[in-house]
């Protein structure tokens, strides 16, 4: 089929409706209404990995976005896998912090709604009263909210846990890597006169790290051995 249809008078009909939308576009100035910006806010708070709205449009886009900062800073993760990780935690911690925000907004209605019909001579009691009420009354939401936190918390567990097994068993190959590395780094410094040491890639032995990060392995490695042979001696 062709792109565009030309008209008897010889005009493409199809460009000159891209033309009137290019127009139209231009002149658009976005959503009025209150209900059209809280909708098309939506396209802000979309998840970047899955375009799943993780944030609501009544919370703060801010604050998650700061929630966010800190784990991806406490758990610094590397490489797709561990960054997915980290983002399912962090995503599930603000769902349980809303979760707990929801029950107690929803007790705040509760006592709101229910003040009026509860009487006493004594202003403790009577708000104890009311709060007893407020649960009676959304009992069933109270335990639909309780069951959600419960999930919740039990997938952030495994979550955490997951992230601990799979860092610590990247952390304990980049430590192989590193000491395999200072062996041959070493090994090659030794081959060479001193004063004219032949540029050494660890690329061409495939590794990863950069020769100053091997000779700032060899160096903590060299104050570990100093401090451990001091620390012998001390207690000799």
């Amino acid at each position: 089929m062709p792109d565009s249809i030309a008209s008897p008078n010889g005009h493409d009909r199809a460009a000159d409706r891209a033309a009137i939308n290019r127009a139209n576009a231009q002149k658009s100035t976005g959503p009025r209404t209150e209900a059209g910006k809280q909708r098309s806010s939506l396209n802000a708070l979309r998840h970047g990995l899955t375009g799943q709205v993780i944030v609501l449009p009544t919370e703060d886009l801010a604050a998650y976005q700061r929630h966010s900062q800190s784990f991806m800073d406490e758990y610094q993760p590397k490489g797709a896998n561990e960054t997915q990780l980290v983002q399912s935690l962090l995503d599930t911690a603000w769902q349980v912090n809303r979760a707990a925000t929801i029950a107690l907004n929803l007790l705040t209605l509760g006592l709101t709604e229910l003040e009026d019909r509860i009487r006493v001579s004594h202003p403790e009691a009577e708000a104890g009263l009311v709060l007893a009420l407020a649960y009676r009354e959304h009992d069933r939401a109270y335990i639909n909210i309780g069951i959600q936190r419960q999930r919740l918390s039990r997938q952030y567990e495994r979550t955490l846990g997951l992230i601990r097994e799979v860092q610590a068993e990247r952390r304990a190959n980049e430590q192989r890597q590193l000491d395999n590395a200072s062996k041959i780094l070493k090994m090659h410094k030794d081959q060479n006169l001193p004063n004219q040491p032949a540029i050494y890639n660890p690329a061409d032995d495939g590794f990863v790290f950069s020769t100053a990060e091997i000779e700032t392995h060899l160096g903590r490695e060299e104050r570990r051995q100093q401090a451990n042979a001091h620390d012998f001696e001390a207690h000799a």
